[in-house]
């Protein structure tokens, strides 16, 4: 088959996709790459960006990336890596030494850089607790949430909360990549929007992506998992979104936390971008032309935690430095490639990079959690594989 026609046909799976997801109101909008040895397949920006005021979803759409501004902010602390002003394994007392998290015992416990990148810290997230849990007794944001909450406050949240378990030993997502946001602000003496700015967005061309709305009138309205057989809600001011178990918290989101300069800038998910901006940033790492060396681009997306367990992601998966990488496509009943690494956004994203297939696939939603975990992303990873 020619390649035009191999080209027609992957688009004409992946509309079905997309428009069943909008059809079915599972999804409100949606902008979908596809890019293949740095060729663009396919590109669409579809449903609505603003449902209510029928705003059509356009191209160049700005989301809020969640957890899409971790493999960013992991990417700027291995450029200070390199350039000798931060390890890897030095206790992270070295550089904040007024940060002293402790294990369930109450000994001191020896936290790097190396543990906050792979979430082997001990530190977790309060939406894998009830709502009763310890960190929502201590107040900890998400990075989702809390308006006004400052970075000294959410530090001193996090140290206050006995670890889950020895550095190292377990994995665990978590708040770690906001940890690591306040070592970098502190390594570089700049704030942490600055430091990321100076050392990979600027760097890259991402003129669109930044812990600030660059352009609110490109600003995708967020929406919220309707009920069973209900189409998506429309966030208004603080929305708990049910998320893995309904006995948990869920996802505590408050969109406006994104204009108030005095929220503190999460390492973890507060970055604000496009889709053709992310795919920049997941190409460069790709083809090892990023801001870090090819070494070192090599090193995020391997494996970095031997045979831990990903239980988010499950068998067959491994964790780098800016997200799962899959180790056993069997065990994980994945059509990836091993040495696939992906990751996604609870605002409703997901991506992928297949290196021997030279994949690299961004959907960017704003629907919370479908288009992170719900059918949508599996069915549009199952049509790309699908020719």
């Amino acid at each position: 088959m020619d390649r035009l026609a191999a080209d027609t046909l992957l688009s004409a799976r992946l509309d079905a996709v997309i428009d069943g997801a909008i059809d079915d109101k599972r999804i409100v909008g949606t902008v979908v790459l596809v890019a293949r040895g740095g060729e663009t397949l396919y590109r669409r920006a579809a449903g609505f960006a603003d449902r209510e005021s029928g705003l059509a979803m356009q191209g160049d759409a700005l989301f809020r990336l969640a957890s899409l501004t971790k493999p960013v902010v992991s990417t700027a602390a291995l450029a200070l890596v390199e350039r000798g002003r931060l390890s890897l394994h030095a206790p992270l007392g070295d550089v904040m030494p007024e940060f002293s998290p402790r294990l369930p015992s109450g000994a001191p416990a020896t936290v790097t850089v190396h543990h906050l990148l792979t979430h082997t810290a001990g530190f977790s997230y309060g939406f894998f607790e009830a709502a009763d849990g310890p960190y929502h007794r201590a107040g900890i944001s998400d990075g989702l949430d809390a308006p006004g909450l400052g970075m000294a406050e959410q530090l001193r949240r996090i140290a206050g909360v006995p670890l889950l378990f020895a550095p190292g030993s377990r994995w665990r997502y978590s708040v770690g990549t906001d940890v690591l946001g306040a070592v970098i602000a502190r390594v570089t003496g700049q704030t942490l929007p600055d430091a990321v700015a100076t050392l990979v967005t600027g760097p890259l061309g991402m003129d669109d992506t930044a812990f600030a709305v660059r352009d609110h009138a490109r600003l995708a309205t967020p929406y919220a998992d309707g009920s069973p057989g209900s189409p998506p809600v429309r966030m208004d001011g603080h929305t708990i979104v049910p998320f893995i178990d309904p006995a948990l918290a869920g996802i505590s989101f408050a969109p406006d936390r994104v204009f108030d300069p005095a929220s503190f800038p999460s390492g973890g998910g507060g970055m604000v971008g496009s889709a053709d901006d992310f795919l920049r940033f997941l190409e460069s790492l790709r083809t090892d032309r990023s801001v870090i060396s090819p070494a070192m681009s090599q090193a995020l997306r391997s494996n970095q935690t031997g045979s831990l367990l990903i239980d988010t992601r499950g068998p067959g998966w491994g964790f780098g430095y800016g997200g799962s990488v899959l180790l056993d496509p069997a065990a994980a009943a994945s059509p990836q490639s091993p040495g696939t690494w992906q990751w996604g956004g609870a605002y409703g994203h997901g991506w992928f990079v297949d290196p021997v297939e030279r994949l690299t696939v961004i959907a960017l939603t704003n629907t919370a959690v479908e288009g992170l975990n719900g059918r949508f992303g599996i069915d549009l990873r199952n049509a790309v594989y699908a020719g």
